[in-house]
């Protein structure tokens, strides 16, 4: 794919997401995380509810610039339904992009749009704000433990 197609996917996805962003909002009665960028005022909660040792429902509130609300709205379409082991997996491998590393193609098709944002690493004082509701959403995992929350099964 040329350059010029790149950015101007890049840009696509990154108003569409911003614009109209997906699982919006909060979910009652589930615990969540919520961080702060202070070099840019982005504030982000991420809320995970997991059955089975999968993510059944999840979240994000907050506010902030336009690339971190677009990578909040990717992650939560990427991380939907997923179990808590690839939710990880996708955590890590969409950091690793971030940091300009490469990934596989098959990483990359699994990460889906959020694969676009891997351009921000061109852009490193954007990475804090594409990577905030990622660390949200893996620190949720990790005090969800694994376990299931708001399971009412």
């Amino acid at each position: 794919m040329s350059l010029l197609k790149l950015n101007e996917l890049y840009k696509t996805v990154i108003l569409d997401h911003a614009q109209h962003p997906h699982h919006h909002g909060q979910l009652a009665e589930v615990p969540g995380v919520t961080l702060n960028n202070p070099s840019c005022g982005d504030v982000i909660q991420v809320q995970i509810e997991v059955q089975h040792q999968q993510i059944n429902r999840i979240a994000f509130s907050g506010t902030g610039c336009t690339i971190s609300q677009a990578s909040a709205s990717v992650m939560t379409d990427v991380l939907s339904q997923q179990t808590v082991t690839q939710a990880q997996q996708l955590i890590h491998d969409f950091s690793q992009l971030i940091m300009g590393k490469s990934l596989t193609t098959a990483a990359k098709h699994q990460l889906g749009d959020a694969a676009v944002l891997g351009t921000v690493a061109e852009f490193p004082t954007r990475i804090r704000c594409a990577m905030l509701a990622w660390h949200a959403a893996e620190q949720c995992l990790a005090e969800i433990g694994g376990t299931d929350n708001g399971s009412k099964s």
